[in-house]
């Protein structure tokens, strides 16, 4: 791609995601989602083959639906109560559409059904930034909605991601759609911890942002794009094959790595609140996402002997320091819970 196009894009990334993080109004949100939407299709349609063109398509029109959703719902909540600020209560009928909206955006289910499909059609590179750098901006509205909403339906959109994003990942075999539905679930945990404790569901947030992109670009070093080549990976790169798996079970909440600290946290939130069956039935949809990702670790272990390859060990030439720090903060950050924990 161009350079100066590139520059262009990454400043209107950069651009749409602050102006909705710093907005106060809900037209300047909305102003800061559609620079952002606008902003990451050409992206997508760098490749001119059909399936970016067709992600392209289903993305934009998912994402334009769900902002004339927030537009809509903001519009009418200004009418009914007079204000246009973001952080101040709000009529529970718009605090509903725009739930609905942003959970769209997000690709929380049973809102999620463009999000495997997109990110199976773009490239790795394009598939990390949609599935971390785009949810920075609806994550951000949620968060500050999170007075106002409804509690039910959060717990209720919550379970069932959990559910699909578990029971979507089973039979795929792209790393792409796994990472998809691996999303949905992490998804579904952060929104039944969003009206309880917002501070945890941004922690949750912010780890899962660490974890996925961290696999993202372990993924693209080793070029894996489907589960038949994570075979291979084993004898090309033992080091980044090795820190992929446990990369995996981070993400998939196995202590003692990082990815079990949010999910143990928000099992004993649950608790406190009496939610006990809600616990029990989010922590037995988490074996469903475990399966998937424990047959990703397999497959990049057990069925390929250590042995040595005729092909080409780049990975002893080619620099991969840019993995470092993300991969200790996908497997180290346990034991610091207690250092966090005052914080929220």
């Amino acid at each position: 791609m161009n350079p100066f196009a590139l520059s262009i894009i990454a400043s209107s990334l950069a651009l749409g995601t602050i102006t909705t993080l710093s907005s106060f109004h809900w037209i300047l949100a909305w102003i800061g989602l559609e620079i952002n939407t606008l902003a990451v299709v050409p992206l997508m349609t760098k490749t001119p083959h059909p399936r970016s063109i067709e992600a392209a398509t289903k993305y934009f029109l998912t994402q334009a639906a769900a902002s004339a959703l927030i537009l809509f719902s903001s519009t009418l909540n200004a009418w009914l109560s007079g204000e246009w600020a973001v952080n101040t209560p709000m009529n529970p009928f718009s605090t509903i559409l725009l739930s609905i909206a942003i959970l769209t955006k997000l690709g929380v289910a049973p809102f999620h059904f463009w999000l495997p499909e997109v990110l199976q059609g773009v490239t790795l590179e394009t598939g990390l930034f949609l599935s971390t750098w785009q949810k920075l901006a609806p994550m951000a509205l949620l968060y500050q909605l999170s007075d106002s909403l409804n509690l039910n339906l959060m717990l209720t959109l919550g379970l069932l991601s959990t559910l699909v994003g578990g029971w979507g990942g089973i039979n795929q075999t792209q790393t792409r759609k796994i990472l998809a539905f691996s999303s949905i679930a992490h998804l579904g945990w952060m929104v039944t911890i969003m009206k309880i404790s917002p501070q945890l569901s941004l922690m949750n947030f912010v780890l899962y942002i660490i974890m996925t992109a961290t696999l993202f670009l372990m993924f693209i070093s080793i070029n894996s794009k489907s589960v038949s080549q994570l075979s291979t990976a084993w004898s090309k790169a033992p080091t980044i094959a090795t820190l992929s798996l446990l990369s995996l079970l981070s993400l998939s909440g196995l202590p003692p790595l990082t990815g079990f600290m949010p999910k143990w946290l928000i099992a004993q939130e649950l608790i406190k609140q009496d939610l006990v069956m809600l616990a029990f039935l989010i922590l037995l949809s988490t074996l469903l996402s475990l399966f998937f990702y424990l047959r990703l670790t397999y497959t990049m272990s057990l069925t390929l002997a250590p042995n040595s390859s005729n092909s080409p060990t780049y990975w002893l030439f080619k620099k991969k320091s840019i993995l470092a720090a993300p991969a200790l903060l996908t497997l180290c950050l346990l034991p610091l819970s207690p250092s966090l924990l005052p914080l929220l």
